[in-house]
């Protein structure tokens, strides 16, 4: 099923890690080879020396944590310290803004990274549930900074451009790459509609206090305001329930049906799948579904093949450095989120470029990079329920989850955040869903309507730029 975020999502992307996790940890596979040769050869005096006592647990999770960082996209976290410096001692708002920005990019990767071995530890419920809180964390914490700033114009576009970013620019680029290299793919037409229909859903929601706002002209501007956020806060709480429910029948009621979607995703493959193993041992979501990184092999082309399932998963890192790495990455996308918005509206003066477009078109670039590689990816080998679940996955866990939880966040905190979108933005919404439902009802895509989305989302950069 294309609806396939969450737990489904998580486990196709888990699965493609064994490859680079094998090589990440290669030091300990070369040493456990030695030990059985000499095994073999009836050099037993070895294994009975001090040496072959058991690693302690932190050697293992260095070796894993190298593996995680050998990518070239997690150079940019030389950033890291250099935007939250920049910031700290105020320095021009270009290079904060510019510096935080890069830094969030790796961050995202990496706390992927550590997010999908911690679910491993768990079942598909409590699994899922990690995957559902900090599969989005970057944009969630980037509109909460922009939130205790009362930039509520940036934090409404940052959320929509994330949605639109997922649905036609990585949407589009998987069927414009996957046509190229395989002319016309197919995917799951049960998951396309039930999409389809959650996202039309969500953009229904967001147009009623939209609309409302319109409507009730007669009110004083203050009524109108105070009547147009309770709609929002309650649409808001409404659209919590439904993830809640969504997630439910994900992980729980219906969880055979995603576990047999996810079984099949990649069943339509032709014969030019990835090699197994070649990419090297790179880090991060998006080398998991495509072999990238830092290693020998056919260019970073090569993607982990994710049709059959691997037997005994089992996670890398220790509970404990889990949790460090969680909290640290989570305080450093805290931190560099704070400094990014705090320079916003500065950088906009300087650069001459909007708020707006800031907002729907750059920040997402950050925190949907990942996804962003990885649907394209593995789109060229002919893996489009897996393309599809990504992009797609991540517009719905935003517009059913980020979303609401920054009105419901403003609400707590007395921040009036609501959902009441200029006329424009709620358009561009409508429009997108809209032609996203129209390019994926036959079911099957190739690169002329990968073209078509691409070219929606460059008319509605262009009417952002000079918004």
């Amino acid at each position: 099923m294309v609806s396939m975020d969450v737990w489904s999502k998580a486990r196709i992307l888990i699965r493609t890690k064994n490859e680079w996790r094998r090589k990440a940890s290669g030091s300990r596979q070369v040493q456990s080879t030695a030990r059985e040769r000499e095994t073999l050869l009836g050099n037993t005096s070895a294994a009975k020396g001090a040496h072959h006592a058991r690693e302690p647990w932190w050697r293992g999770d260095l070796q894993t944590v190298k593996g995680f960082l050998s990518n070239w996209v997690h150079l940019l976290l030389v950033a890291v310290p250099l935007g939250i410096t920049a910031g700290a001692l105020k320095w021009s708002s270009v290079y904060v803004f510019c510096l935080n920005f890069l830094a969030l990019i790796p961050l995202a990767l990496l706390l992927g990274d550590v997010t999908e071995d911690l679910a491993l530890r768990y079942g598909s419920v409590i699994g899922g549930l990690i995957n559902a809180t900090f599969g989005n964390i970057v944009e969630i914490i980037l509109s909460i900074a922009a939130l205790f700033h009362e930039l509520y114009g940036v934090v409404a576009a940052s959320l929509l451009g994330s949605i639109l970013s997922n649905l036609l620019l990585v949407t589009g680029c998987s069927f414009f790459f996957g046509g190229l290299y395989n002319k016309t793919q197919k995917f799951n037409p049960t998951g396309t509609q039930a999409s389809s229909s959650l996202l039309f859903l969500a953009a229904l929601a967001f147009l009623i206090p939209t609309g409302a706002g319109l409507m009730f002209s007669s009110e004083t501007p203050d009524d109108k305001d105070k009547m147009v956020l309770r709609i929002s806060r309650g649409t808001a709480v409404v659209l919590l329930l439904c993830y809640g429910c969504y997630l439910g029948f994900q992980l729980g009621t219906h969880v055979d049906l995603f576990q047999d979607d996810v079984n099949n995703g990649s069943s339509n493959s032709s014969g030019n799948g990835g090699n197994r193993g070649n990419g090297g041992n790179g880090g991060g979501d998006c080398e998991d579904a495509r072999g990238y990184g830092g290693g020998s092999g056919s260019g970073g082309r090569d993607v982990v093949e994710a049709s059959e399932p691997p037997q005994g998963e089992e996670p890398q890192l220790s509970l404990t450095t889990s949790m460090l790495l969680l909290t640290t990455i989570t305080l450093a996308v805290a931190v560099a989120s704070e400094y990014l918005t705090a320079s916003l509206e500065q950088f906009s003066k300087r650069s001459g470029l909007g708020e707006a477009f800031l907002g729907t078109i750059v920040l997402p670039i950050a925190g949907n990079a990942c996804e962003h590689m990885t649907a394209v990816i593995v789109a060229t080998k002919n893996k489009m329920d897996l393309s599809m679940g990504v992009a797609i996955g991540s517009s719905i866990q935003v517009a059913l989850f980020a979303v609401p939880l920054a009105v419901v966040v403003g609400w707590i905190s007395g921040h009036p955040f609501s959902l009441s979108f200029d006329p424009f933005s709620a358009m561009a919404l409508m429009l997108s869903v809209a032609q996203v439902n129209f390019v994926t009802a036959g079911a099957t895509s190739n690169w002329l309507l990968g073209v078509q989305l691409m070219v929606l989302f460059a008319l509605l950069s262009l009417a952002y730029y000079f918004k």
